[in-house]
């Protein structure tokens, strides 16, 4: 955590946000990056105590900034430089847990009218005689 001033694209690859810089550049140009609730721009230096919205596809992290970095280190260094909220790691539960059930109602697929041999099945399983 050497640099002080640090643009927002590099910290985002630094903090593995995202797999490369031109990527993180794109998501910040893109507005999915917001600092404190304001669409930036790449180049914008990011300080600690920022509060950062990013979206990475359907899934949205609201952080805190701990620590500065320009450097990629392991995972487990890079989650030092920031601070989840509560919130957000809520709503991601959530969200990942609908999705879940979403999946399995799809792999069952839409429930059709039985065909005439299931039929005769339910017909046998339900009577008494």
């Amino acid at each position: 955590m050497a640099e002080d001033k640090v643009r927002i694209d590099k910290w985002l690859w630094a903090a593995r946000f995202f797999k490369t810089r031109s990527m993180a550049a794109q998501a910040v140009a893109g507005g999915k990056v917001h600092i404190n609730g304001a669409r930036i721009k790449p180049a914008r230096i990011v300080q600690t105590g920022d509060e950062l919205r990013i979206r990475r596809g359907e899934v949205e992290f609201v952080v805190i900034v701990q620590g500065i970095s320009d450097k990629r280190r392991p995972a487990r260094e890079a989650q030092l430089l920031y601070e989840e909220t509560e919130a957000s790691i809520k709503l991601r539960e959530e969200t990942s847990e609908q999705k879940r059930f979403e999946a399995a109602d799809r792999m069952y697929g839409p429930m059709k009218r039985p065909d005439k041999r299931a039929r005769r099945k339910i017909r046998s399983f339900t009577r008494k005689d």
